[in-house]
């Protein structure tokens, strides 16, 4: 259950910076919890994916979960052992740029604890630093 474009109006994305802080989808909307971003950098389709599924085998399936990025801009990678020059690679995946203190996995109906862990979790699967946040 990959969340990527059905369309891109473009095949190869730039690259661009992702540095600063998030200043839209840094607080929570619709869970009492979230897991939050503390660094800059991307989130491919399966480490997206591979948070969700540790969230929901811990609850048992308990509760709800919003997915608040989606993967939308396209990487490229060269094939292996190819010299230098000749353009630029083939598109590879989808990734998702996130700034600091972007909420990306939103998670309710569950107690404070059930939370605390499926977000540990949901954060080793993912290759940036993530905290915990509460609605106030």
């Amino acid at each position: 259950m990959a969340l990527i474009p059905k369309k891109t109006k473009f095949r190869k994305d730039q690259r661009r910076r992702t540095r600063g802080e998030a200043c839209r989808g840094n607080y929570l909307v619709f869970g009492e919890y979230g897991l939050q971003c503390l660094e800059c950098g991307w989130l491919k389709t399966n480490q997206i994916e591979s948070a969700r599924k540790a969230i929901t085998h811990h609850l048992k399936r308990g509760g709800r979960i919003w997915i608040r990025v989606l993967a939308d801009k396209t990487y490229t990678a060269r094939p292996a052992e190819t010299r230098m020059g000749s353009g630029k690679g083939a598109p590879v995946g989808f990734v998702a740029p996130v700034k600091r203190g972007k909420i990306l996995l939103e998670i309710g109906g569950v107690t404070k604890d059930d939370a605390v862990e499926a977000v540990r979790l949901a954060g080793f699967k993912l290759p940036i630093k993530t905290r915990l946040v509460e609605k106030r």
